[in-house]
């Protein structure tokens, strides 16, 4: 019987809609190969890998309950995969696409490579809805702005997510493989030890997030979304972007939901702009996508960056969304908006340094998404903020934090603070302090900035590329 090469890497540890594994089980004996490529330049994030371990687990168990077995190597894919030909008498080689772009251009050499050898190879679709080439212009030249993108979208057919794998036949070979542990994929300091807290991490807890999420909250959806303390958000992106759920499979189960799912799709469509988006101009991980910015004057305090990571700006809703980040491995997205802002606007700190805390720091770290949004908030990317809108911490504070719940919740030396100051508490009068027990520049840092006068010398600066 035909064996086939399954290619698993770390957006692949899920039964349901993934291709590679699904069509070579049809086909007959399978040799799954889970991968952990670190040759390739592509960013590491510490919070996906203590993800990545316990995903990992979870579907060794779950793939085993089917009767498969999981190797486990570490290195360099095509030599890997080569060594495992010559040991097997496999003659196909299937995996679903990567597009980080250096893993997609090592991918393309190793399939030349493999089609030179007389090795049959299938890739597949598994990470999006639809290929980042299949929806372009008429002009056959990519999207820039999201809005066309998404009409475009909108006319495509998407493909239905494959049913979930229920049993396969291995391929009965002694092939050696690594233990988990041997991955090293896990801190020596224990500091994810309190995501633990916050996160089930396998593929069921992905599927039941999803059903939770379309039956509870989606009604409630678009007008409430932006509210941080209402939690209306789906909390899917860290399964998403870690490959437990499918897009396909969040697509038709949003739609077929009923009539509320629209601006929960759309939201779905910006992640899919955004790997549109880096596939087409994989230069934007590191240069402004609008070329104009290559000349922008950034400051990079060092000093500024680390109380900003440390949230002890000053502003509460920035702190608080900073905290939460690092107690959780993620926060909401309209702080994520705010708290970029204030980095690339207020302190004048390159955006790249904040993506690269971000992709490090949180569980849904997505290297398109990830780029795409920070590019957006600092005005120099694709589809990006116009370069005058500088968020106002208190303004945004008083709209979608009202009252105060959601700072309260993660600065808790504030939440004695009346909420007519908890998102000025350098404003509040000595005798209210005192009862908050609260002593600026001690229990809360004073701003580390004054949003007015930041406000005009981003403004200054970014004048200075306009008139370029």
């Amino acid at each position: 019987m035909a064996t086939t090469i399954v290619l698993l890497r770390r957006r692949d540890l899920r039964l349901h809609d993934n291709p590679a594994l699904y069509y070579a089980a049809k086909k007959g004996e399978v040799l799954p190969v889970f991968v952990l490529d670190d040759t390739t330049t592509d960013q590491k994030s510490s919070a996906q890998n203590w993800w990545l371990y316990r995903s990992l687990e979870q579907f060794m168990t779950s793939f085993k309950a089917i009767g498969g077995e999981l190797i486990i190597r570490r290195g360099d894919t095509p030599s890997i995969i080569l060594e495992l030909l010559k040991q097997t008498s496999a003659q196909a080689v299937f995996w679903n696409r990567c597009y980080e772009p250096t893993m997609y251009i090592k991918d393309q050499q190793f399939a030349k490579r493999l089609d030179q050898m007389g090795i049959v190879i299938q890739t597949f679709e598994s990470q999006l809805l639809l290929s980042p080439w299949e929806t372009k212009k008429t002009d056959g030249m990519p999207y820039k702005v999201f809005t066309s993108f998404y009409k475009n979208l909108q006319k495509q057919e998407i493909h239905q997510p494959l049913p979930a794998l229920s049993s396969i036949s291995m391929a009965k070979l002694n092939v050696l493989s690594l233990t988990m542990d041997e991955l090293e994929l896990l801190p020596t300091n224990n500091w994810t030890e309190k995501l633990e807290r916050h996160w089930d991490v396998h593929e069921q807890a992905a599927l039941d997030k999803l059903q939770q999420f379309t039956e509870r909250s989606l009604i409630h959806y678009k007008d409430e979304r932006d509210y941080p303390a209402a939690a209306r958000h789906s909390a899917l992106s860290p399964y998403l972007a870690t490959g437990l759920l499918s897009a396909r499979t969040v697509y038709y189960y949003v739609l077929e939901s009923g009539m509320y799912g629209e601006a929960f799709l759309r939201q779905l469509a910006w992640r899919e702009f955004s790997w549109h988006v880096l596939f087409h101009f994989p230069e934007s991980l590191h240069q402004p996508l609008n070329e104009k910015f290559s000349t922008f004057r950034w400051d990079n305090d060092k000093t500024l960056l680390d109380l900003w990571k440390k949230g002890k700006t000053g502003y509460p809703l920035v702190d608080a969304g900073m905290r939460e980040l690092w107690e959780t491995g993620f926060m909401h997205n309209r702080v994520r908006m705010l708290v970029a802002s204030f980095l690339t606007k207020h302190l004048l700190i390159h955006w790249e340094k904040g993506a690269d805390w971000f992709f490090d720091t949180l569980v849904d770290a997505d290297l398109a998404n990830n780029t795409m949004g920070w590019q957006w908030a600092a005005g120099t990317g694709a589809d990006a903020a116009p370069y005058f809108r500088i968020f106002n911490p208190v303004l945004q504070g008083n709209k979608f934090d009202k009252d105060g719940e959601y700072v309260k919740r993660w600065v808790p030396e504030l939440k004695l603070l009346p909420t007519k100051y908890i998102h000025e508490p350098y404003k509040a009068p000595e005798d209210v302090l005192r009862a908050a027990h609260i002593t600026i520049g001690k229990d809360y840092p004073a701003p580390i900035v004054d949003h007015k006068a930041a406000r005009a010398r981003a403004l200054e600066r970014y004048d200075e590329v306009k008139k370029k």
